[in-house]
């Protein structure tokens, strides 16, 4: 079985992944998550700072690491979507030209109209 595109593992509804990666991908953009990464980044500074034990120093660069990896992970989730959405739109684009083209009326305008609004689905 060949992994799917995210855009479309889940048809017309938004999966439990899918809604988890959107309220976390709009958390990481808030000022609330940068507040967060600014206290790990000073906790590693004043672990280095106060020379504790390596136990500690491990587990700041652990935790930092941890949020790194999550972040990759959404940020292609993210990535992904978007190149999904922009293809259709393209795609819809150029089947619309190609009817008006044609002096045709047909269902690649309605597709276009679909894709257009995909903005406000995704």
């Amino acid at each position: 079985m060949a992994p799917q595109h995210p855009a479309d593992r889940d048809g017309a509804r938004q999966g439990r992944f899918t809604r988890l990666a959107e309220h976390a991908s709009n958390f990481t953009s808030s000022p609330a998550f940068f507040g967060v990464c600014l206290v790990l980044v000073a906790g590693a500074i004043t672990a280095h700072t106060l020379k504790l034990p390596t136990q500690w120093l491990l587990m700041v660069g652990e935790a930092m690491s941890a949020v790194a990896l999550l972040l990759l992970a959404l940020l292609k989730n993210s990535e992904r979507r978007a190149e999904h959405a922009i293809q259709r739109k393209l795609d819809a684009i150029a089947a619309a030209l190609l009817e008006i083209q044609r002096e045709e009326s047909g269902a690649a305008t309605d597709q276009l109209r679909d894709a257009i609004s995909m903005e406000e689905q995704s």
